[in-house]
């Protein structure tokens, strides 16, 4: 099972979303740890890397909903471990 920690800002752009927008979120996350857990990403959060941005990675989960995550060193041997970054529009982008 993939594991997560969270950088600072990711909770600082996390208080910003509604409430609609924070459950829309987590929805998201929740296909993304189950993609990590198969191995394959679903084409609807369009999981890819953040150009310009070394190991940053986004994915999508509304229509101007956009988080960002980086890779870490794995928890539990064997499975990705993911380090949320940010979470908002395309402001993010800004800053991934």
């Amino acid at each position: 099972m993939p594991t997560h920690t969270e950088e600072p800002q990711f909770w600082v752009d996390d208080l910003g979303l509604s409430l609609h927008d924070r459950a829309a979120f987590r929805r998201g996350a929740q296909k993304l740890v189950h993609d990590l857990a198969i191995g394959a990403f679903r084409k609807g959060l369009r999981v890819k890397r953040v150009q310009g941005w070394r190991g940053v990675w986004e994915m999508t989960w509304a229509d101007d909903g956009r988080a960002t995550f980086s890779y870490g060193d794995s928890v539990l041997p064997g499975h990705p471990h993911v380090i949320w970054r940010r979470v908002g529009s395309h402001d993010i982008f800004d800053n991934p």
